[in-house]
């Protein structure tokens, strides 16, 4: 029996690509009237199960009803806030019903602060 192998036609060289000339990238720049973030973290173990709330006087805050606050660690709650332009008087809350003690915490815009609440 005769072996027989099939040939390839030859490849031609590939062309090179057109290259298009990429325009610069833009520089991301937050707008004028947009203040740097708010944040607020709190070190507290409130139990498994249980759900820290931020109320306050702030933009997005209220102090009839708290928003959620993120869980980052076991005793680490924190929350961002935007477009703040004067100083945020604040309190939290486990569950959005008990009301940590002593006076309102305050952070002026822009910062950051860590508190330490009791309950």
């Amino acid at each position: 029996m005769k072996k027989t192998t099939k040939k390839s036609p030859p490849i031609s060289p590939a062309k090179p690509a057109a290259r298009k000339a990429a325009a610069p990238a833009k520089k991301k720049t937050a707008a004028p009237s947009e203040s740097p973030a708010t944040f607020i973290s709190a070190k507290v173990d409130i139990g498994f199960g249980n759900h820290l709330f931020l109320r306050g006087s702030a933009p997005g805050l209220s102090w009839d009803r708290g928003i959620a606050m993120d869980c980052v660690a076991a005793d680490i709650w924190t929350a961002s806030l935007k477009n703040v332009k004067e100083p945020v008087a604040f309190k939290l809350l486990v569950n959005d019903v008990a009301w940590s003690t002593g006076s309102d915490y305050v952070v002026e815009p822009g910062q950051s602060v860590t508190v330490t609440p009791t309950f």
